[in-house]
C-alpha cells in the first residue's frame, strides 16, 4: 500500500516537457533571427530612409571609378540622360552588368592618368571591333588610331567607328600611300627587307608605316603611352592592383621607356567557336613565363606535331612612352633614333592572342593571299611556318580533310593532356575578358551605339554618304594600283627603284638594325628563329 499510494502524489515536471519547452524557444528564436536581419537589411537598401547605399558612392563624379570607364561611346548616345538615371536607364535594359556602379558614364574630357591609346591596321567587322575596343576602353584606353581598309572601311562600318568619342579612322587611300611612300621609315634600311613581298609582309610594311604615322597623331592628341595590337589580341593587365592597364602603367618607374608584354596563345576545345572573345578561356603561356625545365620538359607534349610551340609569333607586343624620336621597330616593338630604349619585360601581364580561334579563320587568310599553295612560294607570303602550313591546306584541302586537320592541329581534344599541361602550368584559365566582353555585350551598348550612328544621318544623307564612298574607293582603287603593286608587292620593281633613288638624294639611308618580325617561340634547340 506504501507503493501504492507513493505513486499516487503528484510529480514534478518531467525531463521530457523541459525539454520540449526549450525547443519551442528555440524554433521561436530561429524564427524571428532572419526576419529581424531581412528587415536590417531592407532598411540598409532603403534611400529614402537616411542610410548612405554603399554602391552610389561609385558613381564617375567621385575619384574611385572603374578604370576606363570614362572612355564610353555612352557620351555621345545618352544624349537626354540626366546624372540621375541609372544603368538600366541608360542601357535599356532591366539589369546592369556592372552592378557595382551606379549612373557609369564615360567622359572623355576626364583627367585620366596616364593617357593610353591603341593603334590598329584592321579590315574587321564591327562584331570584332566594337568588343575589342570597349574591352580596352574599360581598362584604361582611351584613344584609339585605326587604320581601316577592306570592310573597315565600308560606310556601314566606318560611320559607326567615327561616331565614338575618342577614336580616330583613317583610310587607306591614293594620297595616304603617297605621303608614306615619303615617309622616314620607308626611306631607311632596318625595314627594307621586307619590301617587295606580298600577304603577311606587305601587311608588316603596312603597319610600321601605320605606326609611324600614329606616334604624330599620339603626340598632337597628348598621348603619354602608345601600343599596338591587332584587333585579335587582348591585354592581360594581370599583376597590377587593379584590373586596369592605367594602373599597371602607373607602377611603371620612369625611367622606362618601353614594356613588353608577352604573349598568350588560345587554345581553343571546340572547333565550332563562332565569338572567341567570349567562348575561348584556355590559353598557352608565354616561354618568358615558365620555367625552363618546364618548358623544354613538356615542349614535346605542347606542340602535339606542329612547327613551333605556338602556333604563329611568340614574341609578344611592346608599349612605349611617346617621347622625343620614337619610332616603330616592327609591329612588335618600338625604338628610338636617338637611344637605346630601357625596356623592361612584365612577369604576369600579357598579351592574349586568339590565333585561328575559329575554323573560318583558315579560309579568311587563304582569301587574302594570291599565293601559289606550294611549299616554296608560300615562303616569299608568310613568315612563320605554321602559316604556310595551313595556307597550303585551305588551299588544296575539302571542307571535311581542313576540319579534320583543324582538329588535328588546332583544337585541344584530349582532356588527359589538357590536365596534365594545366597541372605544369603551361595552360591556364583566364576569364575576365570573358567577363568583361558578356557584360559589356548582356548590357546593350553595341547595339545602342550602331543604332545611334545611323540615327544621327538622315536617310538622304547616309546614302549620299555611300555613293560618295564607293565612286572614291573605286577612284583610289584605279589611281593606286601601279604604286600599290610596284611599292608593296614589287611587280614593277624598276619603277620603284627609280623612286626610292630620287627619295634617297634628299634622305639618305640612316643604318639601322632590321625591324623585330613575328618571332616563333624557342625550339629544342634553344633557339628563336623565323623562317627564310
Amino acid at each position: 500500500m506504501a507503493g501504492l499510494h507513493t505513486s499516487l502524489r503528484p510529480q514534478p515536471p518531467s525531463s521530457a516537457a523541459n525539454h520540449h519547452s526549450f525547443t519551442a524557444k528555440l524554433l521561436l528564436l530561429l524564427t524571428l533571427l532572419p526576419l529581424t536581419l531581412a528587415l536590417f537589411a531592407f532598411l540598409l537598401q532603403w534611400r529614402g530612409g537616411g542610410v548612405d547605399d554603399p554602391i552610389s558612392r561609385w558613381s564617375p563624379d567621385e575619384s574611385h571609378k572603374f578604370p576606363g570607364m570614362d572612355s564610353s561611346p555612352l557620351a555621345t548616345v545618352g544624349h537626354s540622360v540626366s546624372h540621375s538615371s541609372d544603368c538600366s536607364t541608360l542601357l535599356g535594359h532591366s539589369t546592369a552588368s556592372f552592378p557595382y556602379f551606379r549612373d557609369w558614364k564615360f567622359k572623355f574630357d576626364a583627367d585620366l592618368k596616364p593617357k593610353i591609346c591603341i593603334t590598329t591596321s584592321t579590315s574587321a567587322s564591327l562584331e570584332q571591333i566594337l568588343p575589342w575596343m570597349f574591352y580596352h576602353k574599360v581598362i584604361g584606353v582611351s584613344t584609339f588610331f585605326l587604320f581601316v581598309e577592306g570592310k573597315a572601311a565600308s560606310p556601314s562600318v566606318s560611320k559607326v567607328l567615327e561616331s565614338i568619342p575618342g577614336v580616330k579612322v583613317v583610310y587607306r587611300t591614293k594620297e595616304l600611300e603617297e605621303q608614306q611612300a615619303k615617309s622616314r621609315i620607308w626611306n631607311e634600311t632596318w625595314l627594307s627587307s621586307f619590301f617587295y613581298k606580298p600577304c603577311n609582309y606587305e601587311l608588316f610594311v603596312k603597319q610600321s608605316l601605320n605606326m609611324e604615322m600614329a606616334i604624330v597623331m599620339a603626340r598632337e592628341a597628348g598621348m603619354e603611352w602608345i601600343l599596338h595590337l591587332d584587333t585579335d589580341e587582348l591585354i592581360h593587365p594581370a599583376g597590377a592592383r587593379e584590373y586596369s592597364l592605367r594602373q599597371l602603367l602607373l607602377d611603371v618607374p620612369r625611367n622606362v621607356d618601353m614594356v613588353v608584354f608577352p604573349n598568350y596563345e588560345s587554345s581553343v576545345e571546340r572547333d565550332d567557336i563562332k565569338d572567341p572573345f567570349t567562348e575561348v578561356s584556355m590559353f598557352k603561356k608565354n616561354y618568358d613565363h615558365l620555367t625552363k625545365d618546364t618548358y623544354f620538359g613538356m615542349y614535346k607534349e605542347s606542340t602535339r606535331g606542329n612547327p613551333n610551340y605556338f602556333l604563329t609569333y611568340g614574341n609578344g607586343k611592346s608599349i612605349a612612352r611617346v617621347q622625343d624620336h620614337l619610332r616603330p621597330n616592327g609591329a612588335h616593338r618600338w625604338h628610338n633614333y636617338m637611344k637605346t630604349p630601357n625596356e623592361i619585360k612584365l612577369e604576369e601581364a600579357a598579351v592574349l592572342h586568339y590565333t585561328y580561334a575559329k575554323f573560318s579563320d583558315l579560309t579568311s587568310r587563304r582569301d587574302r593571299c594570291g599565293c601559289k599553295p606550294t611549299k616554296e612560294d608560300v615562303k616569299r607570303c608568310f613568315m612563320l611556318e605554321f602559316d604556310r602550313a595551313a595556307f597550303i591546306i585551305a588551299s588544296t584541302a575539302t571542307e571535311e580533310e581542313m576540319l579534320n586537320w583543324y582538329r588535328e592541329h588546332v583544337v585541344w581534344t584530349d582532356k588527359t593532356i589538357n590536365l596534365k599541361l594545366s597541372r605544369k602550368g603551361i595552360l591556364t584559365r583566364i576569364y575576365a575578358p570573358m567577363t568583361i566582353i558578356q557584360g559589356l555585350r548582356e548590357s546593350g551598348i553595341f547595339r545602342t551605339i550602331i543604332a545611334s550612328a545611323q540615327e544621327s544621318l538622315s536617310k538622304d544623307k547616309f546614302l549620299a554618304s555611300i555613293e560618295s564612298s564607293n565612286s572614291s574607293v573605286k577612284a583610289a582603287d584605279a589611281g593606286s594600283t601601279v604604286l600599290h603593286r610596284s611599292r608593296k608587292i614589287g611587280r614593277d620593281r624598276e619603277s620603284q627603284s627609280t623612286a626610292r633613288k630620287v627619295l634617297e638624294t634628299t634622305t639618305p639611308y640612316i643604318f639601322l638594325e632590321e625591324a623585330v618580325p613575328p618571332l616563333s617561340p624557342p625550339g629544342m634547340d634553344g633557339g628563336l628563329t623565323i623562317e627564310s
